[in-house]
Order: structure tokens, then sequence, then C-alpha cells
């Protein structure tokens, strides 16, 4: 502290506050002016934080254009915002410091910056907050700067492979990062009495590990395998090494998995090789070593030591998510393509954590993280703070929102009850069909459409809850901003003569919006936010009984919906299928698409699969796992929510009716039948081109189904005759929906 001074002083002697902050603000500027990194650096510095230019720019009060431009050189920044940029870039250096070059490479330019004093020199990074003793604390792979054992090998050296593919591997979207400059993950495959280890990019490493614990050992310490965070809140993946039939045989491992293991999902406790990971102090989480292993050991302050195992020959790839169920080929598949192909998608999605559906759970938990590290201004330690954007607790549940097995519906009904829509909040996607009429049995085809990733497509844009349930009686007023259950009586909204657009349409032969099964609902029912929504859309009045609504909202799916939109389209582009094709041209390429990259068009199922299982997994089931009425271990997760599903699937089927509304103004078509997110229309021709309206212009109708390869726009699902419809009909005693079977592809899945 400085001593008061008693000495007398003139005041004109003396500068002004302002004008001492004045000069020292212009030695900042001064000094600014000198210690930013060059342009590649700075771009290198934002991509390796998973930063974009309009959130940097929104921080320094700039244009996005402005930040393009600083990274590419064109222009540099002034005053002040100069010396702001400088004091980001020092940071985020300090986080991510530049690679190390190889031996006899020139080494690249690397920014100077002038640590402040009271860091002692060095910039202080905050650590990484555990989520607590429950999860085990695995570490991050070492930053050692180049592994002592790697030799790089083109694999067409080592043995032939009529299957690899000349493609290079799909480019990543954000830049590598430094420690983790082999890619995300490497196939494992021995040879020969050798190891190797095949990374993204054609990259083979020499695996010089004699053991189990020692090749867990050689991934965190030399392999640099691992992928950064999505989000600067959340944690960097832990590498996956993805063990084949040689590599099992090599490490002690089985072929494959015995009836009683199969039913454990894992290796007995007494196992060799379980033993000699204990033995070295490696850890396994409660699942144990199955198809999708943890090995680990506790972490050492933000640095995480884990390693996860995938076995594809115990099921870890499951053939309805990760393969083509007709012709599965991943148990051929040159450990190379496999590489490239789960590569690909840890690079676009995430780093895979088990299922599809699993993936795309966690990777709403890693684009939202729960919490975060906050510095306590009074003892300057850094502690955990939750983000307002996020799902961070379990909350109490509704009774109308958990399925039949939950805990807190013991005793409440009988054991073989089915709960009627006013005791269970039943928003599902459409399985909708009706007799052909006579004029419709005259056109000779019916023609399928369906809507690309149509549950990613509804989750974005959609509100959710991120709090608990707040119970509303009394008749409260529907409010549209409140996501949640609503039991409101919309029996009375007759759309049997609807005006959309100035024309009318005959609601009798469509699907009702309000239930699954387009039946007009009889009745008090529970609805989720957008159906009750949409009834007020059409111009009807609704008057809820009671509801259980969510306070503190958000659109926390958005981001999530992007990657997997972004993921999905890239991917598709890869197999000819651009954004920019339409009418004809989109169908061919669409036709020939599996046919141009196999291992790209696996990617792409993959993708549309985890953005289904994702939303499932909000309301994952027992799947008789425990007894009834026990609770389950997804019940304790913070992303166990019903309601987000609920509000996910009335968004996609109201989305539906909208376009199906649209279409039937437009041009005086009506479907006759819809499955999940499928839609048969009767037509003159076999292609969508003959039944799908247009304008005069040839353009597609405003509001209606639209060809293309965006979520949200519809392909050609298949074709069949209305003479095999009635065929259905007669077989089936008039119960089916022929929505179901009207597949080109028999692979393709019940919705996407």
């Amino acid at each position: 502290m400085w001593a008061l001074c008693t000495v007398p002083l003139e005041v004109s002697a003396v500068p002004a506050e302002d004008q001492l902050f004045d000069a020292v603000d212009a030695l900042l500027e001064q000094v600014a002016q000198e210690d930013l990194p060059v342009p590649a650096e700075r771009k290198r510095l934002r991509e390796a934080a998973g930063l974009s230019q309009a959130q940097i720019a929104a921080a320094l009060d700039a244009r996005r254009e402005a930040v393009g431009n600083w990274e590419s050189g064109k222009t540099e920044p002034r005053p002040p915002k100069r010396a702001a940029y400088a004091r980001l870039l020092e940071g985020l250096a300090a986080r991510f410091p530049a690679p190390v070059p190889d031996q006899g490479e020139p080494t690249p330019p690397t920014p100077t910056f002038a640590a402040p004093a009271s860091d002692g020199g060095q910039r202080v990074s905050p650590p990484e907050v555990s989520d607590g003793p429950s999860t085990p604390a695995p570490t991050a792979a070492a930053t050692s700067p180049r592994p002592a054992s790697r030799s790089v090998k083109s694999p067409s050296s080592r043995r032939p492979s009529p299957k690899r593919t000349a493609k290079s591997p799909a480019a990543p979207l954000a830049a590598p990062d430094p420690r983790f400059a082999n890619g995300p993950l490497a196939v494992v495959d021995a040879e020969g009495g050798q190891v190797f280890a095949y990374c993204v990019g054609g990259l083979v490493l020499d695996v010089p590990a004699k053991s189990l614990p020692a090749l867990i050992e050689w991934t965190l310490t030399e392999a640099r395998l691992g992928q950064a965070r999505l989000h600067r809140n959340g944690r960097d993946a832990d590498p996956v090494l993805v063990l084949t039939a040689a590599a099992l045989e090599r490490y002690g491992l089985p072929a494959s998995l015995s009836e009683e293991e199969r039913r454990a999902g894992r290796l007995p406790d007494g196992h060799k090789a379980v033993k000699q990971l204990a033995k070295a102090d490696w850890k396994l989480t409660q699942r144990g070593f199955g198809p999708w292993a943890r090995v680990y050991r506790p972490a050492e302050g933000s640095r995480r030591n884990c390693v996860q195992l995938c076995i594809p020959a115990w099921n870890a790839l499951d053939v309805r998510e990760w393969d083509n169920k007709a012709a599965p080929v991943l148990p051929t598949m040159h450990p190379a393509d496999l590489a490239r192909y789960l590569g690909s998608y840890a690079q676009r999605v995430m780093t895979p954590r088990g299922t599809t559906a699993v993936t795309g759970l966690e990777l709403m938990v890693a684009l939202r993280p729960p919490t975060r590290a906050e510095k306590d201004a009074s003892t300057g330690e850094f502690k955990r703070a939750f983000n307002p954007d996020a799902l961070t607790a379990v909350y109490d549940v509704v009774e109308c929102e958990v399925p039949d097995e939950h805990p807190l519906l013991k005793g409440k009904f009988a054991r073989h009850h089915l709960r009627t829509p006013a005791e269970m909040l039943m928003e599902e996607p459409y399985d909708w069909c009706r007799p052909l009429s006579d004029e419709e049995c005259m056109r000779q085809f019916l023609v399928a459409v369906d809507v690309n990733m149509s549950f990613a497509a509804a989750a974005n844009g959609v509100t959710v809850g991120l709090n608990g349930p707040t119970h509303l009686t009394g008749n409260p007023n529907f409010d549209a901003a409140l996501p949640g259950s609503w039991l409101v009586d919309l029996s009375h909204v007759d759309l049997s003569r609807v005006d959309v657009g100035g024309r009318t349409v005959d609601g009798d032969r469509l699907p009702s919006p309000f239930t699954p099964t387009g039946d007009r609902p009889v009745g008090p029912a529970w609805y989720a936010t957008p159906t009750v929504q949409y009834a007020v859309e059409l111009g009807f009045d609704v008057a809820p009984i009671e509801a259980y609504v969510r306070t503190q909202t958000g659109r926390y799916l958005d981001g999530w919906y992007k990657r997997l939109r972004d993921a999905y389209v890239h991917t598709m582009a890869d197999l000819g299928v651009t954004t920019d094709l339409g009418g004809q041209e989109f169908l061919e390429a669409m036709a020939r698409s599996k046919s141009v990259d196999p291992t790209m068009a696996l990617l792409a199922g993959a993708i549309k699969a985890t953005a289904k299982g994702g939303i499932g997994k909000l309301r994952q089931r027992n799947r008789g796992q425990v007894p009834h009425y026990e609770p389950w271990p997804a019940l304790a997760r913070e992303t166990w929510r019903p309601d987000i599903r609920a509000a996910v699937l009335a968004n996609q089927r109201i989305g539906i009716h909208r376009k199906l509304m649209k279409t039937a103004a437009a041009a005086d078509l009506y479907p006759v039948a819809i499955g999940t997110d499928a839609v048969v229309y009767p037509s003159p021709g076999p292609s969508p081109l003959d039944v799908l309206p247009h304008t005069p212009e040839g353009k597609p109708v405003p509001g209606g189904f639209r060809l293309g390869v965006s979520p949200g726009m519809v392909k050609h699902q298949g074709t069949q005759t209305v003479l095999w419809a009635e065929e259905q009909f007669e077989e089936h005693g008039g119960v089916f929906n022929v929505a179901n079977l009207i597949k080109n592809d028999p692979a393709v899945g019940e919705g996407e």
C-alpha cells in the first residue's frame, strides 16, 4: 500500500487523474502495437478454442468481417479494440500453445506476450471442474511433442486392400488441436507379430505395447489421440481405440462374448485381462469391460487419464445403427476404412461414446455443458458454477409425462391398465392410414416421400424448459411462451372445412394434428405446448384445465441441430448430393449416392441414427432391466427429460400437418398414409415430381413439401402400385399402414 503523503503540493503541479489514466492507456496501446501474433496464428488460436468470428466480434464490439480481415492479414485492429484483441489472443495462447515442429522443420512464428506482473510472468488458466466422484475422472492425452516410437507408413506398403478407397478422409469441421495431432481415434490391428494403429488421414502408427495395460499407457503418453472440446466450458474427448479381431487375440481378449457374458454386457471380473489392468492400477467404470469399455486412472488436477475401447466383435457397432442392416460391411472392412469411417463421424459429430443414441445425447451435453469454472472474487480460487442455458439438475417429474413403469406411478393404476390421453401425455409421430377413395384408386401409383432428419429439424427453434415443473391449476390461461404439458379439451376443434390462404381444405381427408393416430380427440387430454399453440394458430379458442410448465426456458437443442445438420449436409455433399440440386437432378443424385462412396453412405446413416436416437434417449425406458416400478439408471441423469422429447415430437407432427394443409390448398392433393416422417400420396406417375405441386413458375409450393437434401426437406422413399396397396389391405384386414412398407431401400429404418 502506498503511504499517504503529508507534504502539501500545488494542485497545478500534479496532472489530473484522468490525464494519468490517459497516459497509462497510451502506453498499453503502444505495447499492444507490438504483441499481436501473425494472422495465421490468430486464426489457429480462435479455432483451437472453438470460437467463431462472430463471437469474437461481439465481444470486441466489432464487425465479423473485421475479425476475418485481422485473421487474413488484410487489416490490423486499431485502438482501443487492438489492446482488447491482444489480451484475448494472449489468454488463448497460454491455453492452446503452438505445436512443437518436427526436427528439421522450420519453426512457425509464435506470438510473444508480455505477461502481467500479477501472474508472476505466467498466464494461469482456470482448472477444469470435476463433475463429482460419481463420474470417473479420466484425464486427457499427454502432450509430448512427438511419440518416440512413432513411424508413419502408407497402408499400401503394409498389405493390399481391395476395399480401400482412393478418396482422402473427410476434412474436419474445425482446425485440429496440436495435442491431438493424430486424430480422435485409431483402429488397432495386428499382423505378423506387429501391432499397428490406423488413424484418420491414412496415418499408421507402430504400436510397441505388448500388453493391454501397456497399450493404454502408450495411447495416453505417445499416440496423441483425442478431440478438443466442442464448448469452452466442456471437456476434451478421450481417445478411442477400436480393436480388431486380430488385436483381440494379440492382447488376450476373447474373439466373442459367451452367452452369459453377453447378457451381463461385460467380461467377468476374474478374467485375465481385467486382472492385468487392475494390477497396473487401471480402473474400469461400473459398466466393466464390455463392448465400450472405459479404462482410466483418477484425474490429476485438470488432466484426464482415460481411454475408451470399442470392440466391434462384441457388437459395439450395432448393425442397425452403424452398418447396413440388409448387407453388413463392417465385419470385413479394412482397418484403414474403419478408421476413416469412425474418424469422420468423430470430426463431424463427436467422438463416439457408445450407440448412436448415447452419442446423440452426449452431444447435447458437450454443446451445452452444465457447469463452468468461475473465479471466486473473495478467495481467488476457481469453483463450480452452473450455466443458465443448460440442463443442470434432476428435477421432480410429472405423472402425465412419465412412462408406465416409472416409480412415480407405483400403486396408481392396475398393472395392465392402459392410460388414457387424459392420464398420459401422448405426443408421438404420426401412424395413420385411411382407405383410398374411388377417385384415388384411378391413379396407378402410391408415392412415398420422407422428411430428411425430421426429428432433428423439429428440434431446431423449439423452446424447452430448463428447470423443474410448476403446477398451474384453476383453468390457467394458455401461454405459448411456457413449455410444458397442458390438460385441455380440443374435441371442439373442427377441421372438416378450414380456410388456408383463401382456399377451403377438406380436413376429413387429413389426419387430426392433435393425435398420433390422426383421430379427432375426444374430451380433455394432455398436450405439449406446440400442439396447443397450433390449435390457437388455426383460430380456435383453448381453455386449459391445468398445466405443468417450466418458467426457465431456452432453445437448448439449437446448437445440437446445427451440428448434426452440418454433418449430414457435408456428408451428403461427399456423396454427390448438394444443397443446390433440385427436381430430377436431386432424385438422380440420391439414387446413385450409396454407390459413390460406401463408407460415406454408412456415415450418413449413422448421423441420422444419432439424431433420432438422441431425442429418444430423453425418455429412455427401463427395457426390463429392473423390476417393474423400480428406478433405473437413466432417471438419475439431468438429461432424462420426457417433456423435452414430447415437445420435439409434437413439433415434428405439427410441422408435417402444416405442409399437408399447404399442399392440399395448393393442389387439392391429400395423403393416404403417414408413417413417422413418410407421407404417401396417390400419383399418376412413379416419381415425386409427378405428384408434388409446383407454382406456375415451376417452383415448389411455398410451405409445402420440397425435394432437397437439407433437414426438413423431403426425398423419395419408394413407390408402389395402388393394386399392391389394396392387396395389403385385404391381407391385413384393413388394419395396416402402407407407409411402413413403401421403401425402395429395405435397409431404411422407420423414421430418421
